[in-house]
């Protein structure tokens, strides 16, 4: 249920309204059918987004709103992935920054997915205008544009502990003196260890802390470990929320061969994009690596234009 983050309040972080959300998917189906798709599948919601987004357009015959069962949690969002995998959807655009499609993620690893931001924190998600994803996402269900050339599989942060298993699609921190499930802003003081896959200098939260240092993007075979505290060989202002700076304190900063682990032992809190989830130590030690085995993510422009050199898009006369 992204929209409704904490940190649009402890920060400066922008709103997306249920009349935006509604918006927005309405533009996403009448590309998608404009597009060619038989069938739109979209999932029942609390605030009637799905059903505001559709009630007076003319290919309502085409969409199908589904309920789950809502409990205001993360099982929501698995709920709708798995509803969504049962009716046959051979592609899923999803809402929200990178917590919501870790969820996703974690729910269909291997999902065909355009992910369209209106998190908070947004460095897996794009920018862009739902039309065009309404579009290049059809053109990937039908088959129009093959896989492996309209999408990448993401990069994505693996953590076992014992035997329990979670991911991160962008970011793995290590905070001091922190709380499991806190949901502030995290204390710049207290990161003692940042894992990306993505250490991007133009994005917001945990990723510039690497990006300011040796960039990182999204087609690199690699990852970055960053190591924080004294003493200090780089200190960074670094934006780690919207319109929020701290000068994080760096040691060091190195590259994470895909398969390469590391073992965290430092007492603290890991928080997998954002969210705040596995207590460590000594006794319960964590072992992080990072792999290209997530999501297939589509490239909205590549698709797009793949389409148009093939003349898939021209019609005829």
């Amino acid at each position: 249920m992204s929209g409704r983050d904490v940190r649009r309040v402890a920060a400066r972080a922008g709103t997306s309204t249920h009349a935006d959300k509604s918006n927005q998917l309405a533009r996403i189906v009448i590309a998608a059918v404009a597009s060619g798709v038989d069938r739109v599948v979209l999932t029942k919601d609390p605030f009637r987004i799905a059903e505001h987004a559709v009630e007076n357009l003319p290919c309502r015959d085409q969409v199908s709103i589904v309920p789950i069962d809502i409990t205001h949690t993360d099982a929501d969002t698995e709920s709708a992935v798995s509803v969504m995998r049962a009716e046959g959807c051979t592609c899923l655009v999803t809402f929200g920054g990178d917590g919501t499609n870790r969820i996703v993620s974690r729910a269909w690893p291997d999902a065909v997915i355009l992910p369209l931001s209106t998190g908070t924190n947004n460095v897996f998600p794009s920018m862009l205008e739902p039309t065009v994803v309404g579009a290049a996402t059809a053109l990937m269900a039908r088959g129009e544009v093959p896989l492996e050339s309209g999408a990448r599989r993401a990069k994505q942060i693996h953590v076992t502990q014992a035997d329990r298993h979670e991911l991160a699609l962008v970011d793995a921190v290590l905070l001091r003196d922190d709380i499991l499930g806190s949901l502030l802003p995290f204390d710049a003081g207290r990161i003692d260890a940042v894992f990306l896959t993505r250490a991007e200098p133009a994005a917001v939260g945990m990723s510039p802390i690497g990006g300011f240092i040796d960039p990182c993007f999204e087609p690199d075979d690699w990852g970055l470990a960053v190591e924080c505290g004294a003493p200090a060989r780089y200190s960074p202002m670094v934006p780690i929320s919207p319109g929020l700076y701290a000068e994080v304190r760096v040691k060091r900063a190195r590259r994470l061969a895909f398969g390469e682990s590391v073992t965290v032992t430092q007492p603290g809190i890991l928080a997998f994009d954002g969210d705040r989830t596995l207590a460590v130590d000594d006794a319960h030690p964590a072992v992080i690596e990072i792999r290209r085995y997530g999501p297939w993510i589509i490239d909205a422009r590549r698709v797009m234009e793949r389409a148009s050199r093939e003349g898939r898009l021209a019609g005829t006369g």
